[in-house]
Order: structure tokens, then C-alpha cells, then sequence
């Protein structure tokens, strides 16, 4: 029995025993793992301030400065495309058909309204030019009945009836004669100067427009009607833009309201429009209103149909804003840098006496460097630009009074970034 007893204690005493150092172990190992959320929390967390000394400041030409309010130009962006309109183009095409016998110009020639620059042959227009001259002798002869028929009636010598049908006759060849001698102006002859030794078997075919040619759809030798174009013309110098707005953009919009616009192909030169009229309309299903706005200044390169992308100016306002130099770009994000008695985070801990005394010669290099300032990142989101300052409104507030990196935030953000790395 005694046996018994002492195998039942050596049992539990083992239960026991091994209960605690599960227990100790699963401590340990929960405190590990808290321990290591911890310094990877620490490891993650981006580092927000830089330290610069007042020689490094001034290598650089770091300035500091205030937040000031500026009277910016509040924009409105838009889409749009450059458009010439209808009135200024011109497809060039003959009234009557003909073979090219001479063509005159290139594309990209510049051509003056009613400048010749095609003629064309056909043996038809001598048909006319006849029947124009077979007409004038007929009047001349129908107005001697007239007058003879006239004559012979106050007289009581010839029947009314003879009148009355040289009368007609008189009137139907004088309307031939207009309908011809208007053909042949069409066509470019002068009735006045058709006879039987200057019968012409050409014609010419002048510009409708000034312009410059933008296509060219004949050749010499080929036939052309007025369903057949000879060439196109466009007046590029009349060019206007055409923005589509959105709708909630158009109570905005006024007529003269300035507009700066760059091609969407070469954003590198920068032109300008004044806005002459607002459409009153829907564009199709895309929601937005044609603003027309025309071109001023340079018109060099701008062609109809180019795809552009414009700035309406809906006038100055008052705002906070710093110069364009103290914005940062950093992961698609914009920052600004201000002056802070924080002090920078600390990476990791000094554990061993080496490292601590480490730490003293670095404080001490810096301390004979001269004071040292601290800067805190500052996200902010970017407003209208204007004469080198940009509208900002800070993710956290920033008290009036503060100074901020108004010159060099780039060498700022560098040096932070720097420290981030954790630099021997």
C-alpha cells in the first residue's frame, strides 16, 4: 500500500512540474512576440525630423520664412481641342467639269481670296460662249422687229397680234441672254470681252478664302467636276479653342475670362485665349458645355483639330501660400518643412557603454558645429499656382507664427531621408 502512495505523489509532483514549464514557456515565447510586433511597429514608423546645423544651412542656402496669404489666380482645368471655324475652310471645287491643265500650288502654300490656283480645259465652254454671241445677234435683230412692228402699229398699219409675239420674242432672248452672260461670270469669263476671235477653251479656278492649303486631291491631267474637290483651304489664323467644362464648373465660367493652354503632344510652350462665348448645351452623353475661347499672341504650330489641355483664370483670391521651392514630392504626396522643438526619433537603444560613449563624440562633433535646428515634415495639398507661389492647405494645422524651409527643402528632405537610413 505504502508502494501505492508513493507512485501516486511521484506522478503528481511530475504533472505539476511539467504543467509550469508549458506555462513559463508560452510566457516567454507571447513576450517574444510582443517584443518583435514592437520593434518591427518601431523599425516601420518613418522618420518625420531632420537636424541640420547652421554651417550646414547655410552650405546649402536653406532660408526660412513665414506662411504668407497671396492673391492667387483660381484656376479651372479643362480638355479641349483646337478648331477652326466653318466660315474659314474651304473645299475648292469647279462649277463646271474639265480636265486639270495647271495646277498652281503645294500643300502648306499660303493663298490670297481669289488668287488663281488651278486652270482647267474643256471643249463645252466654247459651246457656250457661242450660244452667249448667237443670242446677242438675235436681240439685236428681235429689238429692229420691235420697233418696226411698233412703228407700223401707231399707224394703224400692222395687226397687234405681230407686236405682241416680237415683244415676246424680244423678252425671252434678253432673259437667255442673262442666264448666259451669269454662266460665263461663274465661270470666269467676261461677257463683255467674248467675241468670235477670243473664244476660250479654259478656265481658271480661284481661292474662295485666304488660307493656307491643307490637301490636295488633283493632279494635272485629271478630271474634275463640282462633285470631284480640286484642293482644301483653311485660315489657321482665325484658330479657337474649344474647352469642354463640366457642369459643375460652368457657373464659373464668364465671358473674358483669360485662358492659358498648353498642347497635349508638346506641354512645353504655354499659349493664350480670352473666352468669347459659353455653350448653352450638353456635349453628347459626356456631360460637359463647350466653352469657345479665342486664340491671342503666338499662333505658331497650331494646327485644327490638336489635342490641348487649358486653364480657365476665375480671378485672384486671397490664400495661404509659400513659394514654390518649399514643396517636396515624396510618394506622391506633398510636404512642407517647419521649425519644431521636437526632437528626432530615436531608431534604437544604446545598450552597451561603447555605444553610449559613440553617441557623446557624434553630440559633440555636432555641438561644434554650431546650434542646430529641427525640422518637422508636414503634408499639405497643393493649390492654384501664380508668380512663383503655390496655394496650400495643411493635413494638420500649422500655427501662424511658424517658421517654415521657404528656400533648400529639397537638401531637407535629402538629409531626412539620410537619417532614415540610419547612417554610420
Amino acid at each position: 500500500m505504502k508502494i501505492k502512495y508513493n507512485l501516486i505523489s511521484a506522478l503528481l509532483i511530475s504533472f505539476l512540474a511539467l504543467s509550469c514549464g508549458k506555462k513559463e514557456a508560452s510566457e516567454e515565447t507571447e513576450v517574444k512576440a510582443k517584443t518583435e510586433q514592437a520593434e518591427e511597429a518601431h523599425e516601420e514608423a518613418p522618420q518625420t525630423i531632420a537636424t541640420l546645423t547652421e554651417e550646414q544651412m547655410k552650405a546649402v542656402g536653406i532660408s526660412l520664412g513665414k506662411i504668407e496669404m497671396k492673391d492667387l489666380a483660381s484656376l479651372v482645368k479643362a480638355n479641349g481641342v483646337l478648331s477652326v471655324p466653318n466660315n474659314r475652310k474651304a473645299t475648292v471645287t469647279s462649277l463646271y467639269g474639265g480636265v486639270i491643265k495647271t495646277l498652281n500650288v503645294q500643300i502648306g502654300d499660303y493663298v490670297r481670296k481669289g488668287q488663281v490656283i488651278a486652270s482647267i480645259n474643256n471643249p463645252e465652254y466654247i459651246q457656250l460662249q457661242e450660244q452667249y454671241l448667237t443670242v446677242n445677234s438675235r436681240i439685236a435683230f428681235a429689238e429692229q422687229e420691235y420697233r418696226r412692228q411698233r412703228e407700223l402699229f401707231d399707224n394703224d398699219a400692222g395687226a397687234k397680234k405681230n407686236l405682241q409675239s416680237s415683244d415676246a420674242e424680244l423678252k425671252s432672248l434678253r432673259t437667255q441672254r442673262s442666264s448666259l452672260q451669269r454662266q460665263l461670270q461663274l465661270m470666269g469669263i467676261s461677257p463683255g470681252k467674248v467675241s468670235n476671235g477670243n473664244l476660250r477653251s479654259g478656265l481658271v479656278i480661284t481661292s474662295p478664302i485666304s488660307g493656307t492649303v491643307s490637301s490636295i486631291n488633283a493632279q494635272i491631267g485629271s478630271y474634275v467636276d463640282v462633285a470631284s474637290p480640286v484642293l482644301d483651304i483653311i485660315d489657321n489664323s482665325s484658330i479657337h479653342l474649344d474647352l469642354q467644362v463640366f457642369e459643375k464648373d460652368l457657373p464659373k465660367m464668364k465671358v473674358g475670362q483669360t485662358v492659358q493652354f498648353k498642347l497635349t503632344n508638346n506641354p512645353e510652350t504655354l499659349y493664350n485665349a480670352t473666352v468669347f462665348s459659353i455653350g448653352s448645351s450638353f456635349e453628347n452623353e459626356s456631360k460637359t458645355i463647350s466653352v469657345h475661347a479665342s486664340v491671342t499672341g503666338n499662333k505658331v504650330g497650331l494646327i485644327d483639330g490638336m489635342n490641348v489641355t487649358g486653364m480657365v483664370s476665375l480671378g485672384n483670391s486671397s490664400t495661404a501660400a509659400v513659394p514654390d521651392e518649399a514643396i517636396v514630392e515624396a510618394d506622391g504626396k506633398f510636404y512642407v518643412f517647419i521649425q519644431t522643438s521636437k526632437k528626432p526619433e530615436e531608431h534604437a537603444e544604446e545598450e552597451e557603454g561603447g555605444e553610449k560613449e559613440e553617441g557623446t563624440k557624434e553630440a559633440a562633433h555636432t555641438k561644434n558645429q554650431g546650434k542646430t535646428l529641427n525640422f518637422e515634415k508636414i503634408e499639405i495639398v497643393k493649390g492654384s499656382s501664380d508668380l512663383g507661389y503655390t496655394a496650400i492647405t495643411p493635413v494638420t494645422k500649422i500655427a501662424p507664427d511658424t517658421n517654415i524651409v521657404v528656400k533648400g527643402a529639397f537638401f531637407v528632405n535629402a538629409k531626412l531621408s539620410n537619417s532614415g537610413g540610419h547612417e554610420d
